[in-house]
């Protein structure tokens, strides 16, 4: 592999908390690799599995999808789905041949840019000892 190998991972945030929290981070001047793609929903139950699935298969070494905490979701329920979702995709995900490991669900509040920072940096050091996902280079369109 590769040492120069830096991972794409494209993040779905909740609108409410994660994208605030990320904005937070920014603010505070918290530093984090630059490795990650921010998609805004306005809540992680709108995460459709076809979007997780696309992205990796089009290249992104990982997906987080992270939102509210249970129970404090701005759309009642919509986490409680999001991770229905997520469990879900990780056991198909391997008929794809695709490592579970590149899915990640977190629950990062609004006032939580640290979290937010921190999920990052440790995403970013496993998808390195990962290594590529090799999937877009195997997909023949």
């Amino acid at each position: 592999m590769a040492e120069d190998y830096e991972p794409t991972i494209i993040a779905f945030v909740c609108n409410w908390c994660t994208y605030t929290a990320a904005d937070l981070a920014g603010t505070s001047r918290l530093t984090y690799p630059p490795n990650v793609r921010l998609i805004r929903m306005m809540c992680t139950g709108m995460v459709d599995p076809k979007y997780v699935i696309k992205a990796l298969l089009e290249g992104a070494d990982a997906v987080l999808i992270s939102g509210c905490h249970p129970g404090d979701c701005h759309y009642i329920n919509g986490n409680f789905k999001a991770r229905r979702r997520v469990k879900l995709l990780k056991e198909i995900l391997p008929r794809f041949g695709i490592d579970e490991s590149r899915l990640r669900l977190t629950w990062i509040g609004a006032s939580e840019g640290v979290d937010f920072a921190r999920t990052i940096k440790e995403m970013v050091s496993e998808m390195k000892a990962l290594g590529p996902s090799g999937l877009k280079e195997q997909m023949v369109l």
